[in-house]
């Protein structure tokens, strides 16, 4: 269905949008559009860096459990 649109349809496709919503919608929606890509973007960095605290915090909680089951066997 899209396969042949072509450069000089979408240029058609673009003006009559211009003209149906005008500038000023349509750089208010591409505004909104960028402060969602940029909230996105930081949902994931602070996701990954979530996941990362948790390994190191079960890293750590790991290498203490082993000391604490080497010293019980040190005691035996």
């Amino acid at each position: 269905m899209f396969n042949n649109i072509g450069l000089p349809g979408l240029l058609l496709i673009a003006i009559v949008v211009l003209v149906l919503f005008g500038r000023g919608k349509i750089s208010s929606l591409m505004g909104e559009v960028g402060k969602g890509i940029t909230s996105f973007k930081k949902g994931i960095k602070e996701g990954s860096e979530e996941i990362e605290n948790q390994t190191e915090a079960e890293t750590e909680l790991g290498s203490t459990r082993d000391t604490a089951s080497e010293r019980e066997q040190d005691k035996a």
